[in-house]
């Protein structure tokens, strides 16, 4: 058994290879009634910002003993859900693991059924786990947008946390759909030739958006945007926003606050619509994979992606929080 588990509330996570503490991992996840339980053997995970802060005890975790993840790409070992078999690939994404049920660090896991997808035929797990909840937001985020009338004609798209896993992925969708994409990032001048290669047409200095909350209504520059910082980086896309936009937001990387008045929505009627890929019911998870099998360019995906072994990922992590990481880190839980 190989697994990184976090034991208590104010203690940091360790790496374990130890088969005595399979048993320590295996009951957390199984309901009163014992029905509907899948188990997988973990193929691959990845390293996302909320896991790196599980990682530093951040106040991600919600129970102990738990092993953190919040993504997971698996092959079924035995089912009691009529919907899944022995030998199917599937993919998981949120839905408590890695807070409140146990996640992806480690080989084997125990699950819900009711949002496993079908890993895609045209995609490899690895390439699934590259794409993991950073893709996946990223997609659900496009699909407000869309869901919104928002066409490439109307006008430039601002994704913010640019440089990060969700704001990478973002800025290549809709950069596959013929937006005109602004890339605000903490570090420009580094990472200028990167967000230009994932699509972006101009990259601005997230202080630019994120230092000080301006007038509630600003000049209107944006037709919308994808938003992963919140705070007074939210505020101000929101007062940059033009009349009928949408601003898809996902992220509080700055904070939780929102500084603002009701001006934006009713002045400008902009719409804040808020994505949140926990709790996506089962539908909606389709419809997003299906979407990232059909544009998400995988070369590209390869362009941006790192594997590190289990046994990595609380070091990376580390670099993730400080800001030396970008893209997105893939787990192979067996390396």
């Amino acid at each position: 058994m190989r697994a990184i588990i976090i034991e208590a509330k104010d203690s940091g996570p360790r790496f374990t290879q130890s088969a005595d503490e399979a048993a320590l991992l295996g009951p957390a996840d199984v309901p009163a009634d014992g029905e509907g339980q899948v188990d997988l053997d973990v193929l691959f995970s990845s390293l996302n910002y909320k896991d790196a802060m599980a990682l530093a005890g951040r106040g991600i975790a919600r129970t102990f003993p738990l092993v953190p993840g919040i993504d997971i790409v698996g092959r079924v070992t035995a089912s009691r859900a009529q919907s899944w078999r022995e030998g199917d690939l599937v993919v998981l994404n949120g839905d408590g693991i890695g807070e409140s049920r146990h996640g992806g660090f480690a080989t084997r896991a125990r699950v819900r059924p009711d949002a496993l997808v079908r890993l895609p035929e045209t995609i490899s797990p690895a390439r699934a786990a590259a794409i993991g909840t950073a893709g996946f937001t990223a997609m659900l985020a496009v699909l407000r947008l869309e869901d919104a009338g928002l066409l490439p004609g109307d006008g430039d798209v601002l994704v913010t946390g640019a440089s990060g896993g969700a704001g990478s992925l973002a800025i290549a969708l809709l950069a596959g759909r013929g937006f005109r994409v602004i890339a605000s990032t903490g570090r420009p001048e580094e990472n200028a030739g990167y967000l230009r290669g994932l699509g972006a047409a101009e990259i601005i200095d997230r202080e630019v958006l994120g230092s000080e909350v301006g007038r509630p209504l600003q000049s209107a520059r944006f037709a919308g945007a994808i938003d992963g910082v919140g705070s007074t980086t939210l505020a101000n896309v929101l007062a940059q926003t033009r009349w009928g936009g949408t601003v898809a937001a996902y992220g509080l990387a700055q904070g939780h606050d929102l500084p603002t008045s009701v001006m934006p929505f009713i002045l400008r009627g902009v719409t804040l619509a808020g994505v949140n890929s926990v709790d996506a019911p089962l539908p909606l998870r389709q419809r997003a994979w299906d979407a990232l099998a059909e544009e998400l360019d995988l070369d590209l995906l390869d362009s941006l992606t790192c594997t590190i072994g289990l046994s990595e990922t609380i070091e990376a992590g580390e670099r993730l929080l400080a800001g030396r990481s970008r893209g997105r880190v893939v787990v192979d839980v067996a390396g």
